[in-house]
């Protein structure tokens, strides 16, 4: 994947002031992590990293270049107003590309499955997120699954079918199913007998947040 830099540069500002800052042009943004001493208030332009960060996983490398010093992050929360469909706030927690670090990547299907075409069965994701260990560098984006090999009712894709490189290590439980074609019924079923269902779940990175609330 090319890399990716931000540029920003230190932000004095905090708190409610930041909304002048906001209108032009700006996004405000804080990095901390292991190797920082307390969290770095920063300030990015915000039509540059809008773009940049956008598709960005949370188990995605960015590079914030902070005034010439780069911090490789992950990307834990960006805020978002929805009204005007604008980042408001962005938290970045930088990693070092020489420690392993654990982090949850997001599962996503891909490919028909036959039992869906031809037995009308329903795609149940009973885990969306895996738990690996990595350095930063090697950490996958997404983990994709295939389930055009489910060609039955009951079919299932388990932790262990999962295929990762070798720098990758998975922490879930081996026989856990991340995925199951089940009857259409038995969805329903479940669903009456208040049982967590998820068919379909996308990571969630981002959230809204109250005009009112003070920025870090």
């Amino acid at each position: 994947m090319e890399k990716i830099i931000i540029k920003a540069v230190n932000r004095g500002v905090k708190g409610k002031q930041v909304g002048q800052l906001r209108r032009d042009g700006k996004l405000p943004a804080v990095i901390y992590g292991r190797h920082i001493e307390a969290s770095l208030p920063i300030l990015l332009d915000l039509r540059e990293a809008t773009k940049a960060l956008h598709g960005i996983s949370s188990s995605s490398i960015v590079t914030i270049d902070v005034e010439g010093v780069e911090y490789p992050s992950l990307v834990r929360e960006k805020q978002r107003d929805y009204i005007r469909n604008l980042l408001r706030h962005v938290d970045f927690q930088a990693v070092s590309l020489t420690e392993k670090i654990r982090a949850d990547v997001e599962v996503v299907v891909e490919g028909l499955s036959p039992a869906v075409k031809d037995f009308n069965g329903m795609v149940v994701m009973n885990i969306n997120k895996i738990e690996v260990e990595a350095f930063p560098q090697h950490l996958p984006e997404r983990i994709r699954l295939n389930i055009s090999g489910l060609k039955k009712i009951g079919d299932t894709i388990h932790v262990k079918d999962i295929k990762l490189s070798d720098e990758v290590t998975v922490h879930n439980n081996p026989e856990d199913i991340v995925i199951v074609i089940t009857a259409s019924g038995a969805v329903e079923e479940a669903a009456v007998e208040g049982e967590a269902v998820v068919l379909a779940e996308p990571e969630v990175i981002e959230k809204g947040k109250k005009e009112e609330e003070i920025e870090a």
